[in-house]
């Protein structure tokens, strides 16, 4: 029996799929299957049975899982104790913040100056990807606090405050479309798109705004995120349907922003592991994090408001 066995195991718990647990700890569905494999076969139990295509877990599983719980918890107390000893011995502490691509180049470093000069004596890390990323991130404790889509894909979360914003158009300064106060899907009807990726929900509200219209949309660009919307964008690529909260993020004094109609709204929020420890680190940080999402400098061209979860 090893660690990753018992990973695998608490994760297929939590999840109630191989295929959720293999999304929430970054492995093939296959791999996880043959972790659960040989763990069962080291300890000599039956921990789940298949019924009707899903896994159910036996009366041993649940019995095991508190253990299995606190092993994890222990191993993530060894892991954060290593770090801050590695990161500047017994008097730091630690803070582990996961955002967006497109903040960890923007926003973040205006956040950590401020918040490194309140707190001389915390390290902090910032990590970035997708709201996957964070969500796999804060579950593995790899992340103390994360910037996720609202609903959250993963269970054991929980939300410290929601961020309300909604979709806009972004093009580069002097394009026609900057002459609209809004921008509707028929308004596209010969611009070039430059959109997210097809695995996205915000890729999905799109293709059905263009469907109720009745337009068919020319797509020059896929990309996978906003910072990289918003520098094709910038190139007069082509012009982009993006939230409106990270938008106004994007480093390009050559971009211009108008709502997109119909609305679409979205949902963010700044997340922990649920049923974490009360924490005034955590709290002051999620405070920096909000005020700097809704009152950020530029021209953002729509409006986001949050609220305590």
């Amino acid at each position: 029996m090893n660690f990753k066995q018992l990973e695998a195991f608490h994760a297929i718990m939590l999840s109630g799929s191989t295929t959720g647990a293999a999304e929430r700890l970054g492995l093939s569905q296959p791999a996880i299957s043959r972790l659960l494999a040989q763990l069962e076969e080291d300890l000599a139990l039956r921990l789940f049975v298949r019924e009707k295509g899903r896994l159910s877990p036996t009366a041993e599983a649940h019995a095991l899982l508190h253990d299995a719980q606190g092993l994890m918890d222990s191993a993530q107390c060894f892991r954060r104790h290593a770090e801050q000893l590695r990161l500047g011995g017994f008097k730091r502490r630690l803070l582990k913040v996961a955002v967006p691509s497109t903040l960890a180049t923007t926003l973040m470093p205006v956040l950590a100056r401020r918040f490194m000069q309140a707190h001389p004596d915390v390290v902090l890390e910032v990590l970035s990807g997708s709201y996957n990323d964070a969500e796999r991130a804060l579950l593995s404790r790899d992340a103390d606090i994360g910037l996720v889509r609202l609903p959250m894909e993963m269970p054991g979360l929980a939300t410290r405050a929601h961020l309300d914003s909604e979709a806009v158009c972004i093009m580069p300064r002097g394009h026609p479309l900057e002459r609209l106060n809004e921008v509707g899907a028929t308004d596209l009807i010969d611009a070039s798109l430059i959109l997210l990726g097809r695995q996205r929900q915000i890729r999905h509200d799109i293709d059905m705004a263009f469907r109720q219209r009745r337009v068919q949309p020319r797509v020059a660009l896929e990309v996978h995120s906003i910072s990289e919307a918003c520098a094709h964008v910038a190139q007069g690529l082509g012009v982009s349907i993006v939230n409106a909260l990270l938008a106004q993020h994007c480093p390009h004094g050559a971009i211009a922003s108008r709502p997109f109609r119909p609305r679409i709204a979205y949902q963010l929020g700044i997340a922990t592991v649920a049923q974490a420890a009360a924490s005034p680190l955590h709290d002051t940080f999620t405070q920096l994090l909000v005020e700097g999402l809704v009152s950020p400098p530029g021209d953002a061209g729509a409006v986001a408001t949050a609220q305590p979860a």
